[in-house]
C-alpha cells in the first residue's frame, strides 16, 4: 500500500490539507529579531536543503529562537518543487542535539514577574508543533543522530524515515533524571520500541551508543561519521521525477544512503540482548513501580543478571520518584495514542511539570550546582498511598485549565509509516516462523538478509533475536513464549 495511503487510512480524524506554508500556520512562529544570534544555518544545494544547528559550544541545545527559524522553513519546502530532500544535523563533532535548553526554562519559572511558567509553556509547545511536523512530513526527510542526541534532539530525528547514526552517536532520554518526563512524542515511540526496551531506557535514562543505536532500532542506518559529507553531496544530486510519489522518493533516499555504508565495528556488539535483555523485559513488563523494584531484587538472585539488576534498581533510586512513576504510567497509555494525541497530551504533560518542583529542583541541582538533588516526595516507595497516586493522575487529566495544543496541521497515524528502513523487528521474525515456511535458524536469517537487500547488521539483529526467542526441535523451528 503506498504511503499516502497508509497515512489517510490509520487518521483517525477526517483528512485536511497537506502541511504548507499558510499565513495561519506561520502565524505560530512569529518572526525571529534580526539581533538574534545565528543559531540555525540554512544551506541549499541543488535538490538539498540543510538544516545545521549552531550552538556548538551548547552541544546544540534546543531554543525558542530555533524553533521560530526551523518550523517556517520546513513549511516553506514542503510546497517547493525545487526542494527534494532535507537534512537535519549539529555544527561540531561532539552533539546532533543533546536536548533543549532547560536552564533557561527553570529561570523563567522561578521568576513570576514575566509569568515564567506559562512562558516555559510556551516554549513546549513550539517544540511538540515543530516536532509533529517533522513526523508527517511530506518529503524525505534524513536526521544525522551523529553524536549527543538526546531529549530535544530526539525530537527532531526520531520521527524522520531516515535516522542515521555514527560512531558518535550517544542516545537517551535523560528527562527523569532532572524531574521531567520524556517527551518530544517519546509517548508514541518508547512504547513501540521492542519488548519492554522502551520501557527501561524511559525510566532509567540508560544510554544507548554507536551502533547500538542501530542495533535498537532507534536509528535506521550506521555511517562512520567521516562519510556523512559526501553523503550530503550525493543526496544534492539526486533528481525526482514528477510523478514519483513519496514512497518511490524514498526509496531512492534509502538506496543512496546504503551506497554509503562501510561496515560495523566489529568490536560493538549488541549491547541489550541475551540474558540482560530477557531480564530488562522480565523486570519492565509491570504496571507498578513497586513490582518492577520487587522483580530487579528477584533477578539479584540470578548469577548471570545480577549486576545489571543491582545498577538498575541503584540508578531507580536516584531518579526522581514522581518522574519514574509519571513516565511508568505514560509508556502504559502511550501506546495506545496516535501521533498527534501524543504531542497534545505531552503538552499538557509538560505544563502541569513546569509548576512542579522536581524540575526547577532537578535541573538546577544536576546542570548548575552539579549536586544530588532533593526530591519531594523523595523515595519511589512514598507512592503507594492513595493521594500519591492520585498525583501521578494529575498529569494526564485533561482539566481544562491547560491551553490545548494546536498543531500545524491535522495529519496522524497509529503507527509509524516508515518502519521498513530499520533492522527487522522481532514481531517480523515472528510472523516469518508462524508461517511454517522455514525449518532452522539458518533460513530465517537467509530469508530476511535477502529480503532487506543484504543490508548490514541483518544478519547480527536476526540472529540475536532468534538465539533468544527460538528453539529447534523435531518439528523444526518454534518461538518461546516467557511467562
Amino acid at each position: 500500500m503506498p504511503l499516502r495511503a497508509k497515512l489517510l487510512s490509520q487518521q483517525q480524524q477526517q483528512p485536511q490539507s497537506r502541511t504548507m506554508a499558510s499565513a495561519s500556520s506561520l502565524a505560530h512562529f512569529p518572526p525571529t529579531p534580526a539581533d538574534e544570534p545565528e543559531d540555525v544555518v540554512f544551506q541549499s544545494l541543488y535538490g538539498l536543503r540543510t538544516i545545521e544547528l549552531n550552538r556548538p559550544k551548547k552541544l546544540n541545545a534546543l531554543n525558542g529562537s530555533m524553533i521560530r527559524k526551523i518550523a517556517p522553513r520546513l513549511l516553506e519546502w514542503a510546497k517547493s518543487d525545487m526542494a527534494n530532500v532535507i537534512v537535519m544535523k549539529g555544527a561540531g563533532d561532539k552533539a546532533f542535539c543533546a536536548g533543549g535548553d532547560v536552564q533557561q526554562l527553570a529561570k523563567w519559572n522561578q521568576d513570576p514577574a514575566i509569568n515564567g511558567r506559562k512562558k516555559s509553556a510556551a516554549y513546549f509547545g513550539q517544540e511538540y508543533k515543530l516536532d509533529h511536523l517533522i513526523a508527517t512530513y511530506q518529503k524525505p526527510y534524513i536526521a544525522f543522530m551523529d553524536g549527543i542526541t538526546m531529549g530535544g534532539g530526539v525530537g527532531l530525528s526520531i520521527h524522520a524515515p531516515f535516522r542515521i547514526a555514527t560512531e558518535r552517536t550517544v542516545f537517551a532520554m535523560p528527562e527523569t533524571t532532572i524531574g521531567f518526563f520524556p517527551d518530544v512524542g517519546a509517548s508514541f515511540f518508547l512504547p513501540r520500541m521492542e519488548g519492554q526496551v522502551g520501557t527501561w531506557l524511559a525510566l532509567t535514562s540508560e544510554q544507548l551508543t554507536g551502533a547500538n543505536v542501530f542495533y535498537s532500532g532507534v536509528a535506521t542506518h550506521y555511517l562512520h561519521s567521516t562519510s556523512l559529507n559526501a553523503l550530503e553531496s550525493r543526496l544534492a544530486e539526486l533528481r525526482f521525477r514528477d510523478y514519483d510519489d513519496l514512497d518511490r522518493r524514498l526509496e531512492v533516499v534509502n538506496a543512496t544512503i546504503e551506497e554509503f555504508v562501510t561496515g560495523l565495528p566489529y568490536d560493538e556488539p549488541i549491547a541489550v540482548a541475551g540474558e540482560v535483555r530477557k531480564a530488562i523485559d522480565r523486570c519492565f513488563r509491570f504496571d507498578t513501580v513497586g513490582e518492577i523494584m520487587e522483580a530487579l531484587e528477584g533477578e539479584m538472585k540470578n548469577p548471570v543478571t545480577n549486576k545489571w539488576a543491582s545498577k538498575t534498581r541503584e540508578t531507580m533510586h536516584m531518579r526522581s520518584p514522581t518522574s519514574v512513576h509519571v513516565t511508568l504510567k505514560q509508556m502504559r497509555i502511550g501506546g495506545k495514542w496516535n501521533i498527534a494525541s501524543a504531542f497534545k497530551r505531552e503538552f499538557g504533560m509538560a505544563s502541569k511539570f513546569m509548576g512542579y518542583p522536581d524540575f526547577n529542583e532537578g535541573v538546577t541541582a544536576r546542570l548548575v550546582e552539579k549536586r544530588k538533588p532533593k526530591w519531594r516526595p523523595a523515595s519511589l516507595e512514598e507512592f503507594a498511598s492513595e493521594d500519591r497516586r492520585q498525583l501521578v493522575d494529575s498529569f494526564f487529566l485533561e482539566d481544562g485549565k491547560t491551553k490545548k495544543l494546536e498543531l500545524l496541521n491535522d495529519e496522524t497515524y497509529s503507527e509509524y509509516p516508515f518502519k521498513n528502513f530499520g533492522v527487522p523487528t522481532e514481531k517480523e521474525v515472528e510472523d516469518k516462523i508462524a508461517e511454517g515456511k522455514v525449518k532452522s535458524k539458518g533460513e530465517v536469517v537467509e530469508y530476511f538478509v535477502r529480503e532487506k537487500r543484504q543490508k548490514q547488521g541483518v544478519k547480527e539483529v536476526v540472529s540475536e533475536i532468534l538465539s533468544r526467542k527460538t528453539q529447534e526441535g523435531e518439528e523444526g523451528l518454534t518461538w518461546v513464549y516467557e511467562e
